[in-house]
């Protein structure tokens, strides 16, 4: 590259396709360009991240490496703290054009960006950042969100360039670092999907053409969901495929389905009216970033911060509770980096309310067991689920009651908890009521195969919900309600319309 060649960085974060990819185009559009990824080992080391996260991330990274080679193009991975990158590379090779898709992370990717701003500010280098989700940065009020949301889900996709012209490093950059080196001590995920776009693009054909006849009542029990869910999530959250790209590609889908075919054509609009609640979600941390951190409500501070139970905790992420389902569901979680959203509503509410645990501890290790963590959608959700949004009606899961509902023969459990495969039918979702005789005729340990629970369900129960409606039965607690409202409720219209507020509006559940 000569010195005085112009050309333009292209910075890939969540958003690991060329296909609908207006930064990119933009650039190109300009002259050459640099497309970097920066693995930045401070995101690695924070307490959300995991080793399967990255191994997901490589295997996209050389699909969307395949993808721009097959136009011309070459990615660079670089390692590093983005600033830093950044300087090196204007320092080797001045460019004055940064091209990036908006991100709505975690609270370092809010503080890495911010750090990039002032960067480019200081060095006269322009930043052009474009939404990729219907997300909107500064949004002053929710009213005409939804208008918006649509507004972006019609707009034409972006194609895919013909040919790219790039531009190398001007060094030699040693290969991404392992998952030890970032200090990933954590076990891999042996049974989680694959990362990739090419693999996002074959479960979304598999969904539509033939799993999304099972997805209107399949997608709550832990037995149908696996198949019933769309599994498009961990996709999502990487970008290998844009929301806009799926919601089109799902429209136009439905449209072309026989008149016979009802309820495939009700599933798909299912999937695309969670589609929305992705966005709703995302835009509350985009609109309240500290949101991962504290209460969305302030007037439930300090509820459960002082009765951190070290040993609930350490049972609930062992999968020891005692509860047959909530630990059936730790050891999936633990094999396959999935579980539907049900399920994950169940385990929160289990910690918050059975085990009155705070929801940053949990939301951090769920964090690293979800393959598809989305901060934008996973801090609202532990709040939401642990009764601190101050504007929800408290969920609060039976997980005995659950098991019955979406196990009834036992079929998960057994799956998943070997030990219990001895158990009678009767007894399989209370194993510890079972008499010790009938213990030892079938070979269990009583506090060893079956764990006692860590608390009476029923008192806990009773006195979470104490705690929980004294504080929301509070004045001042009832008037810091309507301000969050305003800020985050959804104004979302529903058919037929609901004559209820908007606080009072059950929230769609997001099983993706």
């Amino acid at each position: 590259m000569s010195a005085q060649e112009h050309y333009s960085v292209v910075w890939f974060k969540r958003d690991l396709r060329i296909e609908d990819h207006l930064p990119l185009l933009q650039a190109l559009q300009r002259g050459p360009v640099l497309c970097l990824y920066i693995v930045e080992p401070s995101l690695w080391a924070a307490p959300d991240a995991a080793r399967q996260h990255y191994g997901f991330l490589l295997e996209s990274l050389r699909d969307l490496y395949r993808a721009l080679r097959k136009v011309g193009g070459q990615l660079q991975v670089v390692t590093g703290e983005v600033t830093e990158v950044l300087a090196r590379l204007y320092r080797q090779a001045p460019f004055q054009h940064l091209y990036a898709h908006e991100e709505t992370g975690n609270g370092l990717t809010f503080q890495r960006d911010l750090a990039v701003a002032r960067w480019c500010r200081a060095h006269g280098i322009g930043w052009h950042e474009t939404p990729q989700f219907g997300v909107v940065r500064r949004l002053q009020a929710r009213d005409h969100w939804q208008r918006r949301w649509d507004e972006f889900m019609a707009q034409a996709r972006v194609a895919a360039p013909e040919g790219v012209r790039s531009i190398a490093l001007p060094w030699v950059e040693p290969p991404p670092p392992s998952a030890d080196a970032l200090g990933l001590p954590d076990p891999e995920v042996p049974s989680r999907q694959l990362g990739g776009r090419q693999a996002g693009l074959q479960i979304l054909h598999e969904f539509l053409v033939d799993r999304s006849n099972q997805y209107r009542g399949g997608i709550s029990s832990p037995l149908s969901a696996p198949t019933a869910c769309s599994r498009l999530s961990p996709y999502l959250a990487l970008g290998c495929l844009s929301l806009r790209e799926v919601v089109q590609t799902t429209r136009l889908f439905a449209a072309q389905l026989p008149a016979s075919a009802s309820q495939q054509r009700a599933g798909l609009q299912a999937f695309i009216s969670r589609l929305y609640w992705h966005c709703h979600f995302i835009q509350k941390l985009e609109s309240e970033p500290a949101l991962e951190f504290r209460n969305l409500h302030r007037g439930y501070d300090g509820m459960r911060e002082n009765d951190w139970n070290s040993a609930h905790f350490s049972a609930l992420t062992a999968g020891r509770t005692g509860w047959p389902l909530v630990d059936a569901c730790v050891a999936m979680l633990r094999e396959t980096g999935w579980i539907n959203f049900r399920m994950r509503a169940m385990l929160v509410s289990v910690a918050a309310y059975s085990l009155w645990l705070h929801w940053r501890p949990v939301g951090l290790w769920l964090a690293r067991q979800f393959l598809d963590y989305e901060p934008g959608i996973h801090w609202p959700q532990m709040q939401m689920q642990s009764g601190t949004t101050g504007i929800n009606v408290p969920r609060i899961y039976n997980p005995i009651k659950q098991a019955r509902d979406h196990d009834p023969r036992g079929h998960f459990v057994r799956r998943w908890l070997p030990h219990l495969r001895k158990v009678p039918d009767s007894w399989l979702f209370e194993p510890w009521r079972m008499p010790a005789e009938l213990q030892m005729r079938h070979g269990l340990q009583p506090g060893m195969d079956i764990p006692e629970p860590l608390v009476d369900l029923e008192v806990a129960t009773r006195l979470a919900k104490q705690r929980l409606f004294a504080l929301r039965a509070q004045a001042e607690v009832k008037a810091a309600k309507a301000a969050i409202v305003d800020k985050h409720g959804s104004r979302k219209r529903s058919a037929p319309r609901s004559k209820k507020p908007p606080s009072a509006v059950a929230q769609m559940s997001l099983d993706l």
